[in-house]
């Protein structure tokens, strides 16, 4: 896929709906290529579909590696709040077929699989205050 044709599917997404950031497509382009060769190193080097939950988890890991304490902040600018919105994003991008897509995938695979603020801001948190919410 040619970034100028990526960059295009992202304006058309946008202008169908501006909820999301065009930042965040291009974030989450980074993360199913990064989720993508994970996957492929645990499947002898071959590619193979990544499902929504392992998307998901490429999508943490990589915020959390690539930004650290400010992946809450840039997830809050760029309109993402929950898991689903993320799978919003992936749907958009099937729509615009710069996105594979199995019969079996559908949005509902996107809902509720991690907390944000549990994932990206309590990593974060000194111990000592953590522990101190828990007496």
């Amino acid at each position: 896929m040619q970034p100028a044709q990526f960059e295009s599917a992202v304006e058309n997404i946008y202008r169908r709906d501006s909820r999301f950031d065009p930042q965040a497509y291009l974030f989450l382009k980074e993360s199913l290529d990064f989720t993508l060769k994970r996957a492929a190193e645990t499947n002898s080097g071959r590619a193979r579909h990544v499902s929504g939950v392992e998307l998901l988890g490429g999508f943490r890991d990589l915020a959390l590696q690539e930004f650290g304490p400010m992946a809450s902040t840039l997830m809050e600018d760029w309109g993402l709040s929950q898991t689903r919105h993320v799978g919003e994003m992936v749907f958009h991008l099937i729509e615009e077929q710069m996105f594979g897509k199995q019969d079996s995938d559908k949005l509902e695979d996107f809902e509720h699989v991690f907390d944000f603020h549990e994932a990206f801001e309590v990593p974060y948190i000194p111990k000592s205050r953590l522990a101190s919410k828990t007496h």
